[in-house]
């Protein structure tokens, strides 16, 4: 089974290497459409893939950080650099460009990393990213599942290698979120105040 979440940001990139002479010199943005599938063969104790709910911690903060960010790639100029970082109090630096089909892959690998290191409570370990559909424009998206995330032909996106502004971080419920996902820590989750006993 599939379940879907679609989060919303305002985002600015420029595309070096494209086609388009607009897009590859000009810092332009999008309204993004974010599409995160979750799928699961079994169901938890609450009858779900994945509560929705959990998914409002962690993975809405990592996602929120690209609202009104510019996005850029670490093999700017060390000039283009240092004039988002000055001028722009939010952005993401990242180990590929920030095309869509790049996006995709940085969002599900951010996701899946998360969910890998948050402590399961209700039976839900069987949960895991299924895909993540980036929508552009209300025409062009791209779609990312685990193998184009894990393509190296296609770039590595190592989380280590995605830095995050100081007021990007500084909105988190946990300022060290990232810096603990690269660490090894666990995110614990609420455990069910509830438990229904089964029929006999």
């Amino acid at each position: 089974m599939i379940i879907r979440k679609l989060y919303r940001f305002e985002a600015a990139h420029i595309v070096r290497n494209c086609s388009s002479d607009r897009c590859k010199y000009s810092l332009h943005g999008h309204s993004f459409r974010c599409e995160l599938e979750l799928t699961a063969d079994r169901l938890d104790a609450g009858q779900m893939v994945y509560d929705f709910g959990l998914l409002k911690r962690h993975v809405k903060d990592f996602l929120d950080a690209f609202d009104h960010a510019t996005l850029f790639w670490e093999r700017e100029s060390a000039q283009f650099r240092r004039a988002v970082e000055r001028h722009s109090r939010r952005w993401i630096r990242m180990p590929v460009s920030p095309t869509a089909e790049q996006l995709s892959r940085v969002i599900f690998v951010g996701a899946r990393a998360l969910l890998a290191a948050t402590e399961r409570a209700n039976g839900d370990e069987a949960a895991r990213v299924h895909s993540v559909t980036l929508h552009e424009t209300d025409t062009g998206c791209a779609q990312c599942f685990e193998d184009d995330a894990d393509n190296p032909a296609m770039g590595v996106v190592d989380p280590a290698r995605i830095a995050f502004s100081p007021a990007v971080k500084a909105e988190w419920r946990d300022p060290r979120m990232w810096d603990k996902l690269l660490s090894g820590a666990r995110f614990k989750t609420p455990r069910p105040a509830v438990q229904i006993a089964r029929r006999a």
